[in-house]
């Protein structure tokens, strides 16, 4: 049967209209899923003198079970016992102790912005003598201080080890470490660190990354929520004035605004742990790479050879030795054209079979000879 012109370009229009609308579907959702979600401002920056505050004490862990210091070769633990039982009417000046039920530890903590007095903070305790294990134990009401030598908060109450242990005669079991613990609410706030955040006139928000470009889309976002509110005075500073409002309202409706961050290429080698990590930025010009080494393995497989029978000789051991050299030979060199991405990257080097150390050497031989547009921070 015979199909009229007409219906064939009706069906034929019908069909690109399906096509091109398909198309602009698949295309939206493939924009949708590659746009990354922006950080908000407060996910970025650190509001000025709004920090924790670190703090530390010295106490003692009492009620182990035979795991603490032992008195004769700890003696600062044997001296702050003593004090303690002494203030309360306790005197065992001159007596001998050989109590290991105690241990020294020292107390840290980090007091939290806006802290007030009367709420918790948790606190970790960490052995300082010979003790093996602070399992079980309840740490004694200790004093926390600041650099400043004042008491900002008092400590005490039973200790949590994360890590625990198991032996017998002939096998032992240990996983974690015993000789440090956390206390959950363990510490209390007696003093306040004052702030002024009411009465300020002007603020200043410090970038966690520093980065002009970073820094001038802070600045411009904020001026798109309050007019004239903001200006970038470097990389890592933003400064912010309330416009007819006071600074905590400014900062409550602009820490939520989302802001694309900018951010250079860099690489961070760790040659301890053997770990890179590249950013997305990171491109390489055009350069060849191969990788190979020389491996050189020994292997003493000895033998013992035996006297005939009915002779005069004696046992002996021949050596045999047996040595193979590696020198790379099947390495492949890879080319790397102009502009490769990270991923293009990470690829080519996945097939020459590097590894992390390989590629460690690898990269700082890129940047040496100027293919590596990056910087390289080494830790």
């Amino acid at each position: 049967m015979q199909v009229p012109l007409k219906s064939r370009l009706r069906a034929l229009f019908l069909a690109l209209a399906a096509a091109m609308a398909c198309g602009l579907a698949l295309c939206g959702f493939a924009a949708s899923a590659s746009a990354a979600p922006q950080p908000r401002i407060k996910d970025i920056v650190d509001v000025e003198n709004v920090r924790p505050n670190q703090l530390v004490g010295y106490g003692l862990v009492v009620g182990l079970q035979g795991t603490g210091d032992r008195v004769r070769n700890v003696p600062f633990t044997e001296e702050t016992l003593q004090a303690m039982l002494e203030r309360m009417g306790v005197n065992i000046r001159g007596d001998q102790m050989r109590t290991q039920n105690v241990a020294a530890v020292m107390v840290t903590a980090t007091m939290p912005p806006f802290a007030r007095r009367g709420s918790t903070i948790d606190v970790q305790v960490s052995a300082l003598g010979d003790s093996t294990s602070l399992q079980g134990g309840i740490l004694i009401v200790s004093s926390l201080r600041a650099l400043d030598g004042e008491i900002y908060a008092v400590a005490q109450g039973p200790v949590a080890v994360s890590g625990f242990e198991a032996r017998g005669a002939a096998a032992r079991v240990s996983r974690g470490v015993m000789t440090t613990a956390r206390i959950a609410g363990g510490a209390i706030i007696e003093r306040e660190v004052p702030y002024a955040l009411a009465s300020a006139s002007s603020l200043k928000l410090a970038l966690k990354n520093p980065d002009f470009t970073t820094a001038q889309r802070v600045a411009r976002t904020i001026n798109r929520e309050v007019s004239g509110a903001a200006i970038a005075l470097d990389p890592a500073t933003v400064e912010i004035t309330p416009r007819g409002s006071s600074v905590m309202e400014l900062v409550s409706r602009i820490e939520n605004l989302t802001v694309e961050v900018d951010q250079p290429a860099r690489i961070v080698i760790n040659e301890a742990a053997g770990t890179v990590v590249m950013g997305a930025d990171v491109t390489v010009s055009p350069v060849a790479i191969a990788q190979g080494g020389l491996t050189i393995s020994v292997t003493e497989s000895p033998v013992v050879s035996q006297p005939g029978p009915l002779s005069n000789g004696t046992t002996q051991v021949v050596p045999r030795t047996r040595v193979e050299a590696d020198d790379g030979s099947g390495a492949s060199l890879a080319l790397l054209t102009q502009g490769t991405s990270l991923q293009t990257l990470v690829t080519g080097l996945n097939a020459l079979g590097v590894s992390p150390r390989d590629l460690i050497t690898i990269l700082q031989a890129l940047r040496t000879a100027g293919a590596l547009q990056a910087e390289i921070t080494v830790q």
